[in-house]
């Protein structure tokens, strides 16, 4: 349940992780709308990521100009109710919120940043 209006929220994401599926489970658990960018599949997603967050790791939000990198499900889900945007539920979210990619995952994606320089010569 949204507390406040809701912000506008870009989500940079991989695909497929678990890390990105938590906090997608938790967005989706309170009804919240946001632009899911891949961060994999294109690069100039990735570039502004890190362009407006200073470091390369995700899941990284843009709540409403607000940054939140490096983050779990679970830890947005903690940020948006200490923030007063949604009240704290009991509702199950539909994906673990706390959970890594599997070494599958990581092996599925291996080398995806190597062509992507940001900043420097």
């Amino acid at each position: 349940m949204l507390e406040k209006g809701q912000p506008k929220i870009i989500a940079y994401l991989k695909p497929s992780c678990g890390w990105s599926r938590g906090v997608r489970a938790v967005l989706q658990k309170y009804n919240l709308q946001y632009e899911d960018r891949d961060i994999i599949g294109d690069p100039e997603n990735f570039a502004e990521m890190v362009q407006k967050s200073g470091q390369t790791l995700q899941p990284t939000l843009d709540i409403g100009g607000r940054i939140v990198s490096d983050v779990s499900g679970e830890e947005v889900e903690e940020w948006l109710i200490r923030e007063g945007l949604v009240r704290a539920s009991d509702s199950p979210a539909d994906a673990p919120t706390n959970a890594p990619c599997s070494d599958a995952e990581h092996a599925s994606m291996g080398g995806w940043s190597d062509t992507i320089q940001v900043g420097g010569p």
